[in-house]
């Protein structure tokens, strides 16, 4: 299937989607903020460069889109157009996840994935119930996790 832009277009309308600061993003730190928990941001010297980095608790979360990640949920579906392309793509991506999620295990970070299916789409758990499951792992000894959808 052929795609039904211009490469030029393609290329501006795939530049202008963020990796910082999604909405996702913003709704999680919005809600730990206001439940008193307190983080920096991107901190590029760990690996991965985490979206929120819990220093006191020695956690990272990472908030991640269903798509860019290959989540199997309903908010994941590969395009039709070179889906050989987006299937590289996608396996990259998860790859890295792992190695990164290796290396911060290694250097006794504890590591969170918070899924966009968790906070949007028809299997959401609302943003109270995420900031909820976020505290019970920060607060457990579990040392990998992740939130998702219902």
């Amino acid at each position: 299937m052929a795609d039904i832009v211009s490469v030029a277009t393609r290329s501006r309308m795939m530049s202008g989607i963020r990796s910082r600061n999604t909405a996702p993003e913003l709704m999680v730190r919005r809600g730990l903020h206001a439940h008193g928990y307190r983080y920096r941001l991107h901190v590029r010297e760990l690996p991965g460069s985490p979206d929120i980095v819990l220093p006191k608790w020695k956690t990272v979360l990472f908030v991640n889109g269903c798509f860019w990640h290959g989540h199997p949920c309903h908010l994941f579906r590969l395009p039709a157009t070179r889906q050989e392309w987006w299937q590289a793509k996608i396996e990259t991506n998860r790859k890295r996840d792992a190695r990164i999620t290796e290396t911060l295990s290694s250097r006794s970070w504890k590591i969170l994935t918070v899924w966009e299916c968790a906070i949007r789409g028809r299997t959401a758990r609302g943003i109270e119930e995420t900031v909820f499951l976020i505290d019970q792992f920060v607060r457990s000894n579990a040392t990998i996790g992740e939130v998702s959808g219902k």
